[in-house]
This record gives C-alpha cells, structure tokens and sequence, in this order.
C-alpha cells in the first residue's frame, strides 16, 4: 500500500511554506474522501502524476485513464462547501468547511468534491493545484536551487552584511539574534533549536552556520503557511505580489475603496524588506506578512481612532466614560487610596468621577473610601490634580459627581477650592428654562460640571436641609461614621448642605427617583437620578420600555450594589441596552465587565462620549431593549468570523508549574442586546508551540449593530492554576472587512507585544450578500415565506386611516429588496462564492473560467448600457448558462429596484410624517378617545412602533439602491479589469449612476 500522508500524521517540523512543498506533498499522495452527488462518500488515494500533469486516485472501477483529471482541464479549484454536491442538507454538519475543496474541470464544468482530514491538507492540494493550472509543468524551484528567488537574495544580502570577517559564515548566536530582530516575538529557544535540528541533518555542526543553512532555517521559521497560501491566491505569478495583484487584493478582499496603483506602490516602498522588490514594485511573502501585521492593516477601523459621531446632540444622548472608585486601587474593603488612580481614569478617557467628601482631621475636607483612617487624601489634592489632568485625553465635557459626607464649614473650603483650582473651567451658567434639553458635549467642550444636590430657590439661610443620596453610607457604616441614622418609617435621609457647594450646581443637579410618571410630567431636563445598580436592574427587567424614555432626556447614573465589597464590576450592557448614559465602573478592576467598557468607549477617538443608537434618541421609537430577535426598522447583520491561527501567544500568568507548551483555543464572544449575546469556540490547537493554526469558522447574528460588542479570549485548554491567556474587545461598528491581525492585550488591557490572532471578517445583511452597510439590507432567511412588516392598530380611527396607506408601499419596499436579495445569493452561489463577498468578485471568478479554457465559449459584458447584459455567443456549457440566467435575473431585479424605490420611498415617508403631524396632538386625542391605562399604553406602543418601522423600511429602501447601484459600478469596474467587457468606457461613479434619495430626518 502506498504511503499516505496527512498534515496531522506529520512531524511538527514539516511546514508547508513554499508551491514547492505542497507539489511534493502532492506527489507523495495521500487520503481523500470523494464526495458522490448521492451525498455518500467514499476515501480514494489521490496523487499527482510525477510529470505533473494530471491527479489520479485509486482504488476505482473505472480503468487508470478515466481516474484521472488533467491538470489542463481544470476551470478553478474552489475552497471549502462551495457546489451543490457540498451544499446538500445530507452533509452540511458531517465536516467542517475549511476541510471540504472542489475541483472544477472540463468543457462542461464538472466538479469532483473532496474532503481532507485537516484544512492544512486542503491548503497544500489547493495552493499546489492552483501554481499548476496557472504555470503548467514547470516545476517551481525549491529555495536556494537554480535562479534565486526574490526573498533568497534578500536574506542573503542580510547574511552578507552581519558577515563582518567576510568568510562565508557568521556565529550561530549572531545568525539567532539576526532571525530575532527579523521576525520580533519569536523566541530565542526555537530558533536555536532551529539551527541545531539543520546542522544535524546536513551533518555540518559547530559553533558557525554558512549562508545556505541561515536562508533555509529563515524560510523554515519566518513562512507563515497561511500567509503563503493567501499571496499565492492573489499573486499571478505564485511568488510575489505585484502591483495590480495588490490593487487586486486591497480592494476584493479589504473591502478598501479608491485605491490606486500609487497607494501600492506606496505599501511596497513601506514594508517590502529587499531592495529589489521596492524598485520594481513587488511585494514577497515577507513584506506581505509585515503589512498584514501592521498598523495600516489593523481590524479597528482607522476612522474611529478620531472623533468621528456627531457631538452636537444633547448630553442625554450619549454613552458617558464614567468612574465609581477611580482613586482606588484595589478593592473596595482593603483598597489604599491612591492619587494616581485618577490620572489613570482620566488617562483612559474617563468623563465621570465620583468624590466622597468627608470631613478631614485638619479642619479641610478629604476624599477617602478604605476603611482605614490612615489612607485619605486632602480634597485640595485631587483637584489640584483634576485641574492639571482633566482635558489630556479628551477636550469634552467632564462630570465631577460630589457625595457629600462632611459637614457645611468643611464644605465651604471644598467650594472655595473647587472656584479657585479650577477657574473658568467650572460651568456655573444657570439651565435655559425655555430649551427641553442638556447643551451637547461641543457646546460644554472644556468644562467641568459638578453633579449634585441644590438648596431649594425658597431656601435663603447660608444652608439648608436637602435629602441625601444612598450612595457611599455602605462604606459609612463600616467607617463607624454613620450618624445619621435612617428615618422612622423608611423616608429619605436628610442632609446639611452649604449654600456655596449647592451654588456650583447647575446642569446635573442630583434630585431622588420617584417613579416613571412624576419624572414625565414634574422632571427637567437639568434635573438627573441616580440609581444603585439593584433598582436599575429592576427597571431594566420589569419596564425596559419606560427606563429607555425616560433616557432620552434625562441623564442616569448607575452604581455598583454595595455589596461588591471586592470592587467586581457589573455587566455595563445591563444598562446601556435600556439606554441609561453613565455606568460608574471599577476601573481598578480589570476583568470582562471593564474590557467591554474600555472596548466600548474607544470607538470615537477615546473620547469618553458615545452617541446611542438612533432607535434610543427619536423621540418617537419604538424600541425594546430585551427583544428575542430583529427589531423593526433596524437591519440585522451576519458576522462571518474566521479564525485562522494565532501568534506568538504567553503561557498563562498563573501557570508557573506548566512547561512550554500551551494549548490553545479561542472564545469569540458578541454581548449586546439579548438576542445578540452568544459564544462561539474553536476547536483546541494540540502540540502547536507559540504560533497554533485554528482554521475554524464561526457566525453570528446581530440584530443592534450600534450595540454589539465583539471580544476575543485565548484561553489554555492544558492548564495548571489560570487558562487565561489574552483577550481584545472591540466594538462591531469598528470592524474592518477582510484579513486582519488582532491586537491581543493582557487582562489589565495592556498590549501583549508581538502577540496576535489572525482572522477573516465579513458582515452581510441577515439574507447574504451585499458589504453589510452600517444601516444595511435587511432581508429574511427562508426563501419559502416572505415575512413582511406591517403597521399595527392604535385603536384611533383618524391616526390608523393615515398608517393604512402605507400597507402597500411596506409590501412594494420588502418585495423590491427581497427580490434582488434572492438573486444576488443565487448568482453568488453558481460562482462558488459565499454571501458576503462582493460583485466584483463574482465578475472576476467568472472571467477566470473563460481565461482557463482552450475551447473558451465567448462570454461578454456589454458595458455601453447602464444595466450591461452578460451575452453568450455560441454553445455554452450547462453550468455557465446557469451562471447567465442568474446574473440577468439578477441585473433585471436590480433595474425594477433602482427605477421604483423613489416613488415606493416617497409613499414610505409621506405616512411617516403624517403620522409625525398627529404626535404633537397625541394626548389630546388620547383624552377625546377615552382612552387610559393598558388602552393607553397600547395605542402608544403601537404608534411608536408605525413611526419606527415607517423610517426604518424607508432606511433600507435607501440603502437598497444605493447598494444596487454600487453593484452596476463594481460590474463596470471589473469587466473593464478582467478583460471580458466590450464597449466600455470609464466606469460610472456609483453617486452619478442616479441622484441619490434625501437623508430621513431624525
């Protein structure tokens, strides 16, 4: 029997870094299973010819000649379940998708599905298929043999140099130190060891390496197998990137926009490490891996590293970076308090900070939150310190929260610090009584506002009686401080505060919570509610509805449950989903709850401020934080996440009894609403040193977009004492598409150096297809049951005649989208692409065929037309004929879709704001009607709910056509590119193809 081999029967050792590699893995042969139409599967032999011209398998009943393809006749080679074989219901769950590939060949475009034992196997078949289809025989030279490579002589030009005596060899501790700084994060042990394991097999041992050996042991250490396998998808000559490969690559797979061949030319000059290949613009496996790890390659979205929302709404309409203990170091009950806490806080962006005053020792108030006398600090300190610190990070608005537990002389010197220290800063304007809302954060840009109780305008004595907050008597009693004992009969405490502490009070005046009713009827804006974490649970879970208008226009603050005495920190998505703006957290207290928090809060430039979703800001929205699916009007997305492999990863922290070796797996957690919450894992990566292949892919739904949350956690499946190795939290709006490097940081937050996961992302609307834009298309899953939505019944005659009118238009609006949603998934399909990629892709694959064929049929884009037909002349295989019905399917859906959505747009908006035109009479109506209590409460919600879906089909609509238009420019872009457009002149800017609809007013 003929030796098999499989990449999970190999040595560690054996890497599969060059075509050369996987020919000869090819060559070898090894175990595949042969996928039959009738879904059973069968395990063949399978081998490349030794002259290289054709795969055979083996046993078969079919003679030698027939169990065989020629390497000619191959059309594409496709990687995982891509054909209908692969598709069918029978064998979807039988094997992962990373091990399935298919072999598309000859005049009729048959396919032979195969499935590997591990998707290394599959890159080797694949990438090793791909060189022959496009170079033939020629076999590709093994590094070091014939004509060098590119990258040969680079690394010999590296070795040259550090070869100061000029004697053809260097010291092995210098060649270790050199692959070091090439390649930083590897470690010095593996490269040794490296070095040691060459030696042996070329029998040249000795304390000196010559240049051969060093440029074979750099390969062997510096190739990324699946870094490799990428270039030679995209690379037209299997060995380098050139500049229109790279054009190719950026803008196919990054899902980058504008590109030009200087931008290119621009990244080879920055990364490509020989000179060679910057003179002539080509970009090698090592200038390539370097970009993939860089900055510019980052998954955060560029963009969000700025100020990049809109800071001109009203302060109650943003997500505030806020700090329940920040002085405090460690926990709440042993913590020392610290100064440097602070500059911490604010450090990280913090715009919200909590001070405890109590009375000092000296006759000066102090901050202090330990139980140990000995551990304050002076009141003057921190302000001093606030002063100097406030505005490093950020220039908005920042919300000092006082809780005074001193008495009204100490409180006198804690306002006169406050005035002196900070000046101008301090906002001491009055409220505007005649506007409904907070200034927003660039109005206020540069101030400090202090948050707190208020002397009533009849109080005219130098002070008076207030009620006081519940927050900080926990750590009273335990300080034995607490003389003000709880009222008979469970009424609020009351409280002696100083005119001139209740004087700088002005924006944030801190007043008690009754209930949801007197709030709407008595609260003003400048007035806000603090709520302990218990009670805000409670609203969120009880009344989720009322929690979320009421933050519309005032601002909440929630803290910490006393009993946390450890200073563990509650979940902030608790809070944030029912819209409540400032979630005191224990920013000493490193864990989940503050990676979500510091993840959360870096999505506009760091700056502490947040703008909350849309659906939480109108003032008629219909929204329910605890909903179980998609929420109307708001477009859910997929989220494609592959995981590939993983770099350079630590030994856990507290694994001081373990060896070496890490076992590796990945969390991929989304928190957000709760039907956006889940965890997916990949499988562990056993015996894989520091850099393990993973390979695995994982999806989620997420119905919020704006809310969702995507953190990553390595964790140790082998370990002794702590599985945690790193972590990264990001938020799902600063996802970037494509191949990406994720930063991985250590439980504390602080950047791992050198450590990495790499993964693929790409985000579709819930239906497949399209870039999955920020506000996207929202299709349906099933093909057999077309869901609509529909407006609902408020039980008011006048106001339910203006939403039936849009009961046709929200039909005309789903079906339009539907339509070209069903197309585009077809047509991607017969192109043996996923939903998520784009059109261009789909042009390019099928121009592939058409260049990968002797006998090519003539297939052609007439892009003299707006809409470009895709015309055949001649007989055409059966396959391709599927491949134009479905792209003129496609294209005709597309056209009915682009020359209706204004007028169905039109209909959509004009109910809207009739609808809108009742709002401002709603509760006269209401009181004519009779209506009160769940009556009431119902036609409410319902009217809500017609504003929010009228808006959010509208939306859609909009972002249909402009997707539809994207798509005709893309196919213009790439029939001109490929070679198989006729007729074509520059192509049409997508914004000029038709004007685009007007922005939907908030």
């Amino acid at each position: 029997k003929k030796k098999t081999v499989s990449f999970s029967s190999m040595p560690n050792d054996r890497k599969i870094n060059s075509t050369a590699a996987c020919i000869s893995l090819m060559l070898e042969g090894c175990e595949l299973k042969k996928v039959r139409s009738n879904s059973r599967m069968y395990s063949r032999f399978f081998v490349l010819d030794a002259d290289l011209r054709s795969v055979r398998w083996e046993p078969s009943k079919k003679d030698s000649e027939k169990a065989k393809i020629e390497i000619k006749s191959v059309k594409e080679v496709r990687v995982g379940k891509k054909t209908p074989v692969l598709r069918s219901n029978g064998l979807s769950d039988q094997f992962p998708d990373e091990c399935a590939f298919s072999i598309i060949y000859g005049d009729n475009y048959e396919s032979l599905d195969l499935v590997a034992s591990s998707a290394d196997v599959v890159s080797a078949w694949v990438m090793g298929l791909r060189y022959l289809v496009s170079y033939g025989k020629h076999s590709p030279e093994a590094p070091g043999t014939g004509h060098p490579s590119l990258r040969t002589s680079w690394i010999s030009s590296v070795f040259d140099l550090a070869d100061l005596e000029k004697s053809g060899r260097i010291p092995v501790s210098r060649a270790v130190q050199l692959i070091k700084a090439l390649n930083p994060g590897m470690k010095t042990s593996t490269i040794e060891l490296k070095f040691k394991e060459l030696q042996k097999a070329s029998e040249r041992p000795g304390m000196e390496v010559a240049c051969d050996l060093f440029v074979e042991a750099y390969c062997e250490l510096c190739t990324r197998p699946e870094i490799f396998f990428l270039l030679v998808q995209f690379s037209s000559n299997k060995e380098y990137l050139g500049v229109k490969d790279l054009l190719m690559f950026l803008e196919v797979e990054q899902g980058m926009e504008g590109v030009t061949e200087e931008k290119c030319l621009e990244i080879v000059s920055k990364y490509e490490p020989s000179k060679e290949g910057r003179e002539k613009g080509y970009l090698a496996i090592d200038g390539f891996t370097r970009y993939l790890l860089s900055a510019d390659c980052s998954i955060f979205d560029p963009q969000h590293r700025k100020v990049c929302q809109d800071m001109a709404q009203p302060l109650s309409h943003y997500y505030i970076s806020s700090a329940h203990s920040a002085c405090l170091l460690e926990d709440n009950f042993w913590g020392r308090s610290d100064i440097s806490g602070y500059i911490s806080a604010l450090g990280l962006g913090c715009r919200s900070i909590e001070l405890v005053l109590w009375d000092g020792p000296e006759g000066e108030p102090v901050v202090y939150t330990s139980p140990s006398a000995a551990s304050c600090v002076p009141f003057r300190a921190v302000v001093g310190l606030i002063d100097q610190h406030a505005f490093t990070a950020s220039a908005y608005p920042l919300i000092l929260c006082l809780v005074v537990r001193c008495s009204a002389p100490q409180q006198r010197l804690a306002a006169q610090c406050l005035r002196k220290t900070l000046g101008d800063k301090l906002y001491l304007e009055p409220p505007n009584p005649v506007a409904s809302y907070l200034p927003s954060p660039e109005e206020l840009k540069g101030r400090i506002l202090i948050k707190g109780k208020k002397l009533p305008p009849t109080c005219e004595d130098s002070e008076g009686e207030v009620s006081d907050e519940e927050e900080g008597w926990e750590l009273a009693r335990r300080l034995g401080q607490e003389d003000r004992e709880a009222p008979e009969g469970g009424g609020l405490r009351r409280l002696r505060l100083s005119r001139e502490l209740s004087e700088l009070v002005s924006l944030c005046q801190a007043v008690p919570f009754q209930d949801f009713e007197s709030s709407r009827r008595g609260q003003r804006y400048w007035e806000m509610c603090s709520f302990s974490e218990v009670e805000a649970g409670r609203f969120a879970n009880e009344c989720p509805a009322e929690l979320v208008s009421y933050n519309k226009r005032f601002l909440s603050r929630i803290y910490p449950s006393p009993m946390r005495i450890d200073a563990s920190n509650m979940n902030p998505q608790d809070f944030w989903k029912c819209g409540c703006q400032m979630v005191a957290m224990n920013y000493q207290t490193p864990g989940l709850m503050m990676d979500l928090n510091a993840g959360w809060f870096r999505q506009n430039g760091a700056c502490g401020y947040v703008l909350r979703p849309a659906i939480m800001r109108e003032e008629v929205s219909y929204f329910s934080a605890n909903a179980k699916d998609s929420l109307p009007g708001v477009p859910a997305q997929l989220l494609h996440l592959k995981v590939i492999s993983g770099q350079n990863l630590p030994k856990p922290k507290g694994s001081g009894a373990k060896g070496e070796v890490v076992e590796p797996y990945v969390c991929a957690e989304i928190h957000g609403i709760p039907a956006d919450c889940a965890e997916h894992r990949t499988k562990t990566a056993l015996q894989s040193g520091d850099n393990p292949i993973f390979d695995e892919s994982l999806e989620f739904q997420i119905n919020l977009p704006e809310l969702a949350v995507l953190r990553f956690v390595v964790l140790d499946d082998d370990y002794i004492g702590d599985e945690f190795i790193a972590q990264y939290t990001i938020p799902f709006e600063c996802l970037q598409p494509g191949y990406r490097h994720v930063p991985l940081q250590s439980l504390a937050g602080e950047p791992l150096p050198h450590a990495t996961l790499f993964v693929h992302v790409a985000i579709t609307d819930r239906r497949g297809g399209g870039k999955g834009h920020r506000r996207g298309l929202a299709g349906r899953r099933g093909r057999r049951v077309r869901e609509y939505t529909s407006t609902k019944a408020t039980g008011i005659k006048a106001i339910d005649e203006v939403f039936r009118t849009a009961t046709q238009p929200l039909r005309e609006a789903t079906d339009l989208r539907e339509n070209v949603q069903n197309a585009l998934v077809s047509f991607k399909e017969l192109c043996g692409l996923t939903p998520a990629a784009n059109m261009k892709q789909c042009i390019l694959t099928v121009s592939t065929w058409l260049l990968h064929s002797d006998s090519a049929p003539s297939v052609t884009l007439n892009l003299a037309e707006q809409y470009p037909p895709m015309e055949a002349q001649g007989p055409i295989p059966d396959l391709l004929r599927k491949v134009l019905t479905a792209y003129e399917t496609m294209i005709q859906t597309s056209r009915t879709l682009i020359e209706s959505a204004d007028a169905v747009y039109g209909k959509l908006i004009q109910a809207q704001q009739a609808g809108m035109d009742f709002h401002k009479e709603l509760h006269r109506i209401e009181t004519k009607e009779g209506l009160r209590g769940r009556k009431l409460q119902k036609a409410l919600e319902s009217f809500a709910w017609n504003i929010t879906v009228l808006k959010g089909q509208a939306d859609l609509l909009k972002h249909a056509k402009a997707e539809a238009l994207d798509n005709l420019w893309q196919i213009h872009n790439a029939g001109q590119s490929c070679g198989i457009g006729r007729n074509g002149s520059a192509s049409p800017e997508p914004s000029r193809l038709q004007a685009p609809l007007e922005p939907i007013p908030e």
